[in-house]
């Protein structure tokens, strides 16, 4: 099972690596097919003061540096086309923020690299509309036909963290993880299925929510999980409503575990 996990944003550089640390059993797992993942820069903040990451350039430095230490693959967010070709050089999964599915040139760019492409649907969007934003990257990358098998194969993925209705809340609609599952493989995004997206100049959550949400998607199937985990979520400088505290994800990771072995899973 993939599980895609680490701090929201690259903050500081000791915490970073403090975090990197702390899911060093996890990436041990026989289980689990590890993934390190935080952001360069949070392009999409709500507020134009808060803390966005410090930037293409340091941050790759700061992936190649977890890279080399732990060895670990890593994952990031690119919000425009430049962004891909180098990012690519060090960055193991590209993937493109939910706002952002549906650009052409972002998609075509991201497939021109070597990376997998993990593309968050849009909380606008409907689950069969994901087919066209994989179409694009298969297509560039020399593929006509969409459907789950080229899409493992040529490495794009789908990430569903649901949709939003006009009430200050995201809902996740369970059927939306089969239907998706039809054009790529589905990994399910936990911790912002819960946002509560931009109350009083930032993005709230409720945290408490997202072990439910987890063990739902199990049961139903997916490929993977991501989640957003800190030492301390209180003090993260992005999306800590949200997180999970470590230990926390460890036990629910168990909880994933323990349902899919129930149901006979194997996937």
């Amino acid at each position: 099972m993939k599980v895609i996990t680490g701090p929201c944003v690259l903050e500081d550089r000791d915490t970073v690596f403090k975090i990197a640390e702390k899911l060093k059993p996890l990436s041990e797992d026989k289980r689990v097919e590890f993934y390190f993942k935080a952001s360069f820069d949070k392009a999409n903040r709500t507020s134009l003061s808060s803390f966005r990451g410090p930037g293409l350039d340091e941050g790759l430095k700061i992936f190649q540096e977890i890279k080399e230490q732990f060895g670990y693959k890593v994952v990031t967010d690119i919000h425009e086309s430049y962004q891909a070709a180098p990012a690519g050089e060090v960055i193991d999964i590209l993937q493109i923020p939910a706002f952002l599915c549906r650009q052409t040139d972002l998609l075509v760019a991201a497939a021109k690299t070597n990376a997998i492409i993990n593309i968050k649907k849009g909380q606008f969007l409907a689950a069969d509309a994901m087919k066209h934003p994989v179409e694009k990257i298969l297509n560039t990358r020399g593929i006509s036909e969409v459907n789950f098998e080229n899409s493992e194969k040529t490495g794009v993925w789908l990430c569903e963290r649901g949709n939003t209705f006009g009430y200050g809340a995201l809902v996740v609609d369970m059927r939306n993880l089969i239907l998706l599952r039809q054009y790529a493989p589905v990994i399910f995004d936990a911790t912002h299925s819960v946002q509560i997206p931009s109350t009083g100049g930032t993005t709230g959550g409720n945290s408490a929510f997202v072990p439910y949400m987890a063990r739902a998607a199990a049961a139903v199937g997916v490929d993977g999980f991501f989640f957003e985990t800190h030492i301390d979520p209180s003090v993260a400088k992005s999306d800590g409503p949200n997180m999970l505290k470590i230990e926390d994800l460890y036990k629910t990771i168990n909880d994933i575990f323990a349902i899919k072995d129930a149901l006979g899973q194997n996937f």
